[in-house]
């Protein structure tokens, strides 16, 4: 960040819930695709235990910060445009 620009505010409520839904419907998606076979004739706590335990750390530490590092690009970048 230059010295000059002025530091972006934290999500409001709204951006994060759909930031966060964002991330985790198609990493959900993906996993019960993904693991349809293996986890076939799990009962459904067990299952979800198994997807929310994988789930969780990609959503957290590799799609939120990449979702956070593209709504500072999108603030700025509109910042930026709508200047006199």
């Amino acid at each position: 960040m230059s010295p000059n620009a002025t530091p972006v505010p934290p999500p409001s409520k709204h951006q994060l819930a759909l930031m966060i839904w964002l991330a985790v419907f198609p990493t959900l998606v993906v996993l019960n695709l993904a693991l349809r076979g293996p986890l076939d004739g799990l009962p459904v706590l067990a299952r979800t235990f198994v997807l929310v335990t994988i789930a969780v750390p990609i959503v957290i530490y590799g799609l939120m910060p990449q979702l956070h590092r593209l709504r500072v690009r999108l603030v700025t970048s509109h910042a930026r445009s709508s200047r006199p």
